[in-house]
């Protein structure tokens, strides 16, 4: 069922040291090869394998590992063990021999081998093959969790509960060569202790820190223990969407979840807005768990709301390669390499690099999975200085890959990109982009050979929202293409033209705004830009037409809010001016509204007319004066609008017109209910709006006593009326210790050229 011969010599003796841990129940002592004299493992004390077999003395484990497939073990195999049994036999340290292998071992070979140890003066002996070891792997999902290799190693429909198996099939399918090559690393185990006690983990890193990886062990994990159903979603507000509250170990992974490679803010506010509803869903039973690269987050948590929803601190795993040990990147390397693409002459060469390799300062995961596969070294020279180039300048050479492709390689990455790391398979162009392909000199035919031939080095083909999709084997792969559209004011104009809006103004910005990673269109394409958005009538996120259209606004406004120069807004409100009067008159929920956001920019610009500025002024006053929408006082943005007199007459009058009718306020709110939405998410804006005039008022004791009071019984109605919640039985994965460890002087690396199969 696994395929041990793949492990490699290190990983194979954890394997053994961990059962013996785990399914044994003994407390094992690890030697180092330099000075183990014929022990890899050894215990003491009374242990009884199986009823009415009893075992008690000083036991030695000695693990015997074959890096071929089918191999079997004979008794020449262990002859250079006999001397060192004898010694061991002689200072009283071993009178039982536990021998563990992953070689096939027939009877007569067995009865040779237990021969000679009896002989060597063992008392006892007991002999572990394949197929027990199997069986410990099979039976024990904790054992699984601690070495999760073996999820890519074995075949999972038979490893996972059939039901968990089949409702997740493609995801974790697509999983499974990745699997089989992770390493269990701090920050797993900090992902793990997280997830238990919150059901929520949120893992930052830099690009290529291993997220997604420490993700999927994650999910997999899940999957085994609990037979959750996993999903893997593109964006976070869509795990309320997904939630069935009769299924509560369902297991929601957001990859990316503010961003693939640059922030996106719709993302944002959309989970903003499903915050009531997530906790909730983590209440009774669901696990989340969301990744984000290091920056995007950083600019994302201006938007968050992170004391409504305060796990985003208190349950964030940050993932720092720096912080990676030298052995847990040695061991990363050797699986990439072991398992990767690389012939047998290659890892030949590179063997006695490979130490320098992994130890380079700028060594990262995604190093390890590049330098496995050819089409990322096959112009790589062998030598210590080569190689250190390799690592160093990972993006450079990286962007000289994409550059040397054939033309039909690179259309099929520019499609991927023009649909925003989100290709829908089986493909279907869609608007101007049979028009971009032939420009790039290409068709829709070549560029699916193309991705076939680049799938699982350039490209992936992976489930998302139960929809196949072609993405990028790695953003940093999406990084690199952006970068070859700056070197050419041609291939940008393409993309220009052949991208849909909708993905179009989340990939790009019109001037330099300092939106990183981000495709900056220069002056001289600003018309093609200003005729791409007068076209923007539509967003093809909607099926209603009323919905596409206001969404269309709504990504509209948020653009050029966020992603505009000042003389781009310039150019763009001379020929749409109709944009001022919507800016001026916002609606309600402030806090989501991109009218808002721009109209603080164009204010910020000094492009907002001053009539316009009064008229927002009068809008914004009116709803936190009847307690409608309190955010005026208290976003920076909006209150750098009024000028300070105008500041100071809003506050009075919340002070003298709303606070007094707050009992009112908060009974019209509750009078409103209806059933299709639970009693705290239809209270959710009431309060927060209670949260701002606290806050703006915490030094008037009247008015602080009114708004406790208020929010208090808002509370009790909430809890009045709210349906008792299930009772969830807890689930846990455990205590993940730290296990894997190099043992002593042997490299790692000393089997890598081993043939495989």
């Amino acid at each position: 069922m696994y395929n041990l011969h793949r492990l490699g010599w290190n990983s194979f003796q954890q394997l053994c040291l961990t059962i013996s841990r785990e399914v044994l129940g003994q407390t094992v002592q690890s030697f180092l090869d330099s000075n183990d004299a014929g022990r890899d493992g050894a215990f003491s004390g009374t242990w009884t394998p199986v009823k009415g077999e009893q075992f008690s003395g000083q036991f030695v484990i000695q693990c015997k590992f074959s890096g071929k497939a089918n191999y079997l073990l004979t008794k020449s195999d262990v002859a250079d063990e006999i001397p060192k049994v004898r010694k061991l036999v002689a200072d009283g340290l071993c009178d039982v021999y536990i021998l563990m292998t992953n070689s096939g071992v027939s009877a007569k070979n067995e009865a040779k081998i237990r021969s000679e140890l009896i002989n060597a003066g063992v008392k006892s002996v007991v002999v572990y093959g394949p197929t027990w070891i199997e069986e410990q792997i099979r039976c024990n999902t904790r054992l699984r969790m601690l070495v999760p290799r073996v999820y890519g190693l074995g075949d999972l429909s038979q490893i996972l509960d059939a039901r968990a198996y089949s409702q997740a099939r493609a995801i974790l399918e697509s999983m499974r060569e990745d699997l089989a090559k992770v390493v269990v690393t701090d920050s797993y185990r900090k992902a793990v202790s997280a997830l238990d006690a919150h059901g929520f983990v949120l893992l930052i890193g830099e690009a290529a820190a291993g997220k997604t990886t420490i993700a999927s062990m994650l999910a997999m994990a899940a999957a085994d223990k609990w037979g959750s159903t996993v999903l893997k979603l593109a964006d976070p507000a869509k795990v309320v969407e997904h939630w069935n509250v009769d299924e509560p170990t369902q297991f929601f992974w957001i990859d990316d979840a503010f961003g693939v490679t640059q922030y996106e803010s719709p993302l944002v506010h959309g989970w903003n807005h499903s915050l009531v509803q997530v906790k909730t869903m983590l209440r009774q039973g669901a696990k989340i768990i969301m990744t984000s690269r290091d920056y995007i987050y950083n600019r994302a948590r201006l938007d968050l709301k992170e004391s409504a929803f305060p796990l985003l601190s208190e349950s964030q795993v940050v993932i720092d390669v720096h912080d990676l040990s030298d052995f847990e990147k040695q061991q990363i390397l050797y699986n990439h390499l072991k398992l990767g693409k690389q012939p047998l002459s290659f890892r030949s060469q590179i063997k006695p690099h490979l130490e320098y390799i992994s130890a380079h300062p700028r060594f990262i995961p995604e190093t390890a999975r590049r330098i496995s596969d050819p089409l990322f070294t096959k112009d790589l020279y062998v030598s210590q200085y080569h190689f250190g180039q390799f690592v160093e300048k990972r993006e450079q050479l990286l962007l000289e890959i994409i550059q040397g492709l054939d033309m039909n390689s690179k259309a099929a990455l520019g499609l991927i990109y023009m649909r925003k790391d989100h290709l829908e398979s089986p493909i279907t162009l869609q608007g101007t982009e049979p028009q971009a392909l032939e420009r790039l000199g290409s068709t829709l035919g070549e560029c699916i050979k193309s991705l076939n031939a680049l799938n699982g080095s350039l490209v992936t083909n992976v489930q998302i929202d139960d929809q196949l999709v072609w993405r990028f084997k790695h953003p940093t792969i999406g990084d690199a293409y952006a970068t070859t559209l700056a070197f050419s004011s041609d291939l940008l104009g393409i993309f220009l033209s052949g991208s849909s809006t909708d993905n179009l103004i989340s990939q790009v910005t019109c001037g330099n705004v300092g939106f990183e990673k981000a495709v900056i269109v220069p002056k001289p394409l600003f018309p093609m830009m200003l005729m791409r958005l007068r076209e923007f009538s539509l967003s093809d996120k909607y099926k209603v037409e009323w919905m596409s259209s206001w969404g269309a606004r709504r990504a509209l406004y948020r653009f050029l809010a966020s992603r505009c120069s000042k003389e781009f807004l310039t150019q763009y409100l001379e020929k749409d001016p109709e944009v001022l009067n919507r800016v001026s008159e916002p609606g309600l929920r402030l806090s989501f509204s991109p009218e808002v956001d721009l109209a603080i920019r164009l204010h910020e610009f000094g492009l907002l007319p001053e009539e316009n500025r009064r008229k927002f002024i009068a809008t914004v006053s009116e709803y936190a004066i009847n307690g409608q929408d309190t955010q005026a006082l208290d976003d920076d943005g909006i209150r750098n609008i009024f000028t300070d007199s105008e500041f100071d007459e809003l506050i009075q009058k919340v002070r003298t017109m709303l606070i007094p009718e707050l009992a009112n306020v908060r009974i019209a709110t509750q009078d409103n209910y209806n059933d299709t939405d639970s009693p705290d998410e239809h209270m959710q804006d009431i309060l927060e709006s209670f949260s701002t005039l606290k806050k703006r008022y915490i030094d008037d004791v009247d008015a602080v006593k009114i708004i406790q009071q208020e929010t208090d019984r808002a509370n009790d109605w909430i809890s009045e009326t709210d349906p008792p919640e299930p009772r969830v039985t807890p689930r846990t994965l455990g205590t993940v210790d730290s296990s894997e460890s190099k043992l002593g002087t042997r490299s790692i690396f000393d089997d890598i050229d081993d043939d495989r199969d």
